[in-house]
């Protein structure tokens, strides 16, 4: 197993044994529980999450709440890349309502076995959960038309590829709409190392330009990035927002 493999297989595991514990009746924490002090990270970033399993919200290990932002309508395909125990997709589920759909994907069998089990609990029959790496969606072109993500796509060490991968499993003009977390434009590497360590960051993460960049490079349009809490050393959460246009723009 070559490096990339094994810092891959690490995180996999760091979340399988985040997973167990929320299916053991615990409280898992993906970082300090004084890392984030203004309320906007984890549970505490869905105010109107309704009667969702308490063990679904009790694993929210996000940095945002993607859903504020989705736009989800009724009968829409959305899918969560790195879906954990479920929540985003739950709450997606209800929004696209019973003709629409809403897939979940996640490297973790452990987390997927958490999110099913949130998913019997809610009675939600339109939902899936797919095993399988964001580097890799295990959908055909043009399948969905909303992509979120909550907190994920800084996990991946293929940044560049998940973007790829999302413009092309999403259909002409579909939605892009991620939480996660961004170094500011201007910080020192060696400072963005250390801030990424404290907030559990551990394949890096992109500045908001390197972030317009990528998702311009692979195609999308319309690219927003918001900013929405500082947490901490020059790192924000944010949200980022992009659309597929209708007709390729790219010059071939």
């Amino acid at each position: 197993m070559n490096e990339s493999a094994d810092r891959r297989e690490a995180t996999v595991q760091r979340y399988s044994g985040l997973a167990r514990l929320a299916l053991a009746g615990g409280a898992p924490l993906d970082c300090e529980a004084d890392t984030f002090t203004d309320g906007c990270f984890g549970a505490a970033a869905y105010t109107d999450a309704g009667d969702v399993p308490e063990g679904a919200l009790r694993a929210s290990l996000g940095c945002g709440n993607p859903l504020a932002v989705a736009d989800l309508r009724e009968g829409e395909t959305v899918l969560d890349l790195g879906s954990g125990g479920g929540l985003d997709v739950l709450l997606s589920a209800r929004r696209v309502g019973p003709t629409g759909r809403a897939y979940g994907l996640d490297a973790s069998p452990d987390m997927l076995a958490l999110a099913r089990t949130n998913a019997e609990q809610a009675g939600a029959d339109n939902v899936e959960f797919l095993h399988g790496h964001i580097e890799d969606i295990p959908l055909p072109a043009t399948a969905v038309d909303v992509i979120i993500s909550n907190c994920v796509i800084n996990l991946s060490l293929d940044k560049p590829r998940v973007l790829a991968e999302a413009f092309r499993v999403l259909k002409p003009g579909g939605r892009l709409g991620l939480s996660d977390v961004v170094a500011d434009d201007e910080l020192d590497p060696t400072a963005r190392t250390v801030a990424e360590q404290q907030v559990g960051c551990a394949n890096g993460t992109l500045t908001t330009r390197e972030y317009e960049q990528l998702l311009q490079s692979v195609g999308f349009t319309d690219v927003r990035i918001t900013p929405t809490s500082d947490a901490g050393g020059g790192l924000r959460s944010a949200i980022v927002q992009a659309v597929k246009p209708v007709t390729d723009q790219r010059v071939l």
